[in-house]
C-alpha cells in the first residue's frame, strides 16, 4: 500500500483574503469554507485541491516545501499573477527548464515553470 497526494495546504493569516488571490490565479472557486479557518478550493482541471489554513504565527524564513505550476507561456502567467497580487522574487534557468519564483500576497513562495507540465 502507498499513500497518494490528496491536497496541498497553505498556512496563512487570512484564508478568505488569500482565497481571492488563489481562486483567480487557478480559475477555481471555494468548495468548502469551515468558518473562515480552513478553506478548500475546488481542484483546477488536472490538479489537486488547494486548502488555506489559518495559523496564528507569521511566515518566517524560506518555505521548505512549495508548489510548482507549469504553463505554456511562463512570462504571460507571471505577469498575470503579479497583476493579481503576487510578487516576483527570482528567475532561474538550467538547460531545458526555466522558472520564476513568486510569492502570494501573504509571502508564501511558489514557482511557475516552462518545460514542466
Amino acid at each position: 500500500m502507498a499513500i497518494h497526494m490528496g491536497m496541498i495546504t497553505i498556512d496563512c493569516a487570512d484564508p478568505r483574503g488569500l482565497a481571492r488571490f488563489w481562486t483567480a490565479a487557478l480559475g477555481t472557486t471555494v468548495a468548502q469554507d469551515y468558518e473562515g479557518e480552513f478553506l478548500i478550493l475546488a481542484p483546477p482541471e488536472g490538479g489537486l485541491p488547494l486548502a488555506l489554513q489559518r495559523v496564528p504565527e507569521p511566515r518566517a524564513g524560506k518555505n521548505r516545501v512549495h508548489v510548482d505550476f507549469g504553463g505554456d507561456d511562463r512570462l504571460a502567467e507571471v505577469k498575470r499573477l503579479v497583476g493579481l497580487g503576487a510578487k516576483e522574487v527570482a528567475e532561474h534557468e538550467v538547460p531545458g527548464l526555466a522558472w520564476t519564483v513568486l510569492t502570494d500576497p501573504e509571502g508564501n513562495e511558489f514557482c511557475v515553470s516552462a518545460g514542466v507540465h
